[in-house]
């Protein structure tokens, strides 16, 4: 079977953590929201429409987002409330197909090729994902269906708040030839900023330029930015995507400019990051130290360790060396530790960790 036979479908949830504040509280409805963040610090991690209306995005600071929306209500997240309506919502998915690959707790591909009910539309399919996701948690969604995720994810996004678009086979060309380049699900800002100095402002403008062009200024990513034009783009639904990294971090309510407290605070990001890896059974090689400074500059430093570690004890025992070694460039406002090179392909009898903690 080739790409061009796959049905699939996208389906993005609606502002999903804001609208789960609005739904549990009535008295957030039809007002601004912002999940996260705070009018001293913090970034936002979803905005209602209403917020939206103000030009409140997901990761804004927020005192930028009050400076946008004075009237702006923020709200404490609650994963596990978020969670819990996501195990409904991939519920509902599962009645249709197995082959489910969640992006997120709000967004999920599915693959309704060969779907439970064998039904042949997958546009009917979707709609009545919709409903049901309606009726069961008091949400929207929207959708997007086409042949390919690609070609899906842009779709979804096309008639939001609670519609959906299908692309055809037929109508692919024309779509993607119209749409602006930085609405390509892949074209981050760099790169739309390069395309932009290249003359490329549309899929029909990147579609004119040739694979030896496009490698040429964009190595690697050339073959696959001349195939997106084309609608081409054969990854396959996986409903069991295994992580890269396992991480955690910390915004603080001050800054700090010495590393005495930031020492402090390595304690609960490396338990944190110990219980994800340990509840997946997962160890990693490479350990990630990340600051973000107050002028939302980044900087990061890795080691990678020649046996693999999930322990409480050892991460911290790896973080602290790394922080030790870090010049603080300014005041520090967030903290963060990933572990990467993980022990996915490796059989468990391989596991060493050398050092203990006394």
């Amino acid at each position: 079977m080739t790409v061009t036979h796959r049905k699939i479908i996208h389906i993005d949830m609606d502002a999903f953590y804001a609208s789960v504040e609005q739904l549990d509280f009535p008295e957030l409805r039809n007002k601004p929201v912002a999940v996260g963040g705070s009018e001293e610090r913090g970034v936002i991690s979803a905005a209602s429409y209403e917020a939206r209306k103000f030009g409140v995005r997901s990761a804004m600071s927020g005192k930028l987002a009050i400076k946008k929306c004075p009237e702006l209500i923020f709200v404490k997240p609650r994963f596990d409330r978020y969670k819990e309506i996501s195990g409904q919502i991939r519920k509902i998915f599962l009645e249709y197909t197995d082959l489910v690959e969640p992006l997120s707790l709000d967004e999920a591909f599915l693959d309704v090729t060969h779907n439970k009910k064998n039904l042949k539309s997958a546009t009917l399919i979707a709609e009545e994902i919709r409903q049901k996701i309606v009726e069961v948690t008091g949400l929207t969604a929207s959708a997007g269906i086409s042949i390919n995720k690609f070609l899906a994810k842009i779709a979804s996004d096309y008639n939001k708040p609670n519609g959906q678009k299908t692309i055809n086979p037929d109508e692919i060309i024309p779509f993607l030839d119209s749409l602006e380049i930085k609405r390509f699900f892949g074209v981050g800002k760099k790169t739309c900023e390069k395309m932009y100095h290249l003359g490329i402002f549309t899929g029909a403008d990147l579609r004119m330029k040739s694979v030896e062009f496009l490698e040429e200024h964009f190595g690697n990513s050339g073959l696959h930015f001349y195939q997106l034009a084309r609608g081409i783009s054969n990854s396959p639904v996986v409903s069991n995507r295994l992580p890269k990294s396992i991480g955690a971090e910390r915004t603080f309510r001050k800054n700090f400019t010495s590393i005495i407290p930031l020492k402090e605070k390595l304690n609960d990001v490396c338990e944190e990051v110990s219980i994800r890896l340990q509840k997946r059974n997962l160890s990693g090689k490479t350990i990630t130290l990340k600051m973000k400074y107050s002028d939302f500059s980044l900087q990061t430093k890795s080691l990678t360790l020649p046996y693999y570690i999930s322990s409480y004890d050892l991460l911290l025992d790896t973080a602290l060396e790394l922080l030790q070694q870090t010049r603080l460039r300014t005041s520090v406002r967030l903290i963060g530790i990933q572990v990467s090179n993980l022990n996915i392909n490796e059989k468990k009898a391989e596991y060493i960790q050398l050092r203990f903690r006394f």
